[in-house]
């Protein structure tokens, strides 16, 4: 073994070399605030110019990002801001989109009240945005500051005039027709099959107007934390309660993303998988305090890869696996 012995000189030699030279740091954001809400702001990396922005959804399932999803969102932005809305945390997103999409500008908004949600620098902001992110944590958060305020009424239209729009965990819960809202907690699958109609179960309806996600009800972590069960529960609920003669279901596993078309064609990019089911008749017993019996869910699964695609317009994939799944007394089966 060799011993290695500096001298007071090359150690002080050493130390400056070190101090002059540290490592690069991130970009720092601009912060702003106002009754209800902070902004953070950071301006593109590379500006270009401008164009109109192109829709698309990207559907994110959680727990990391994919790269090439968020990269399809930059791109069909046309430049411009980027605005990214949460309910808690800071700026976590801007320097991840700063790095990913040069061309854009980033602007988190933080928005922990309706008062925030009536803001009009939030409003303006959501106005000239080009594309939209909604971060994961709390959906019930967004619910409740969003619905009925100008940042509610300010998406929709900017996704009706083309915007893109992205969303991640409790960002994806929030994007199809129907939504589970955890007003009061999360819920597993076992509680779901149990009581259907339990105080956990709390769905809404038409939160969001997202183009290509009508009739759907959407759920993330899928595989990872089990959550088959109780989007199939979910599912029941809203065609007992007479939301709908038929619902689609859509569950993502973590780092995951489908990537939605205006022409209703999809793509399914990352790691794991993404589940797209039906229901199209009424549960067998979908009533308060009874467990759920339910059969004949169809339910493809199409796992992520250069070739894996899925088709809203027929609700089809060409490389997706089919499943059935079936809940008799609160107790589920999938089978092949």
């Amino acid at each position: 073994m060799k011993n290695f012995q500096f001298t007071r000189l090359g150690f002080l030699a050493l130390f400056f070399a070190v101090s002059t030279f540290p490592a690069p740091t991130s970009a720092q954001s601009t912060k702003t605030s106002g009754e209800g809400y902070t902004a953070y702001s950071l301006p593109a990396k590379h500006p270009g110019p401008l164009s109109a922005p192109t829709f698309i959804a990207v559907l994110l399932g959680g727990h990391g990002d994919v790269d090439e999803a968020t990269r399809d969102l930059c791109a069909h932005s046309g430049g411009g801001d980027l605005v990214v809305l949460r309910a808690t945390g800071e700026d976590d997103y801007n320097n991840e989109f700063h790095d990913v999409c040069p061309g854009n500008s980033v602007t988190t908004l933080v928005i922990t009240s309706r008062d925030g949600a009536g803001a009009k620098f939030v409003a303006e902001r959501i106005h000239t945005a080009h594309a939209i992110f909604i971060a994961g944590g709390d959906q019930s958060n967004y619910v409740r500051f969003w619905t009925g305020t100008p940042v509610q009424e300010e998406i929709n239209a900017a996704m009706a005039r083309g915007v893109p729009i992205g969303g991640i965990s409790a960002g994806l819960a929030v994007q199809g027709q129907f939504v589970f809202t955890s007003m009061i907690d999360t819920i597993t699958t076992p509680e779901a099959f149990a009581d259907p109609y339990g105080p956990l179960v709390t769905l809404s309806r038409d939160f969001l107007n997202e183009p290509g996600l009508r009739g759907i009800i959407t759920d993330s972590h899928f595989s990872q934390r089990d959550r088959m069960g109780r989007s199939i529960a979910f599912m029941s609920r809203i065609i007992q309660d007479g939301w709908a003669t038929s619902v689609h279901a859509i569950g993502i596993d973590e780092t995951t993303a489908v990537v939605l078309e205006p022409n209703g064609h999809a793509k399914v990019l990352g790691k794991g998988a993404a589940y797209f089911m039906t229901l199209d008749h009424k549960p067998e017993q979908c009533e308060y305090r009874k467990p759920l019996t339910v059969r004949g869910v169809e339910i493809l699964r199409v796992h992520a890869g250069p070739d894996a695609t899925f088709d809203f317009n027929t609700w089809t994939s060409p490389t997706g696996r089919p499943l059935f799944g079936n809940v008799v007394a609160g107790v589920g089966m999938i089978t092949d």
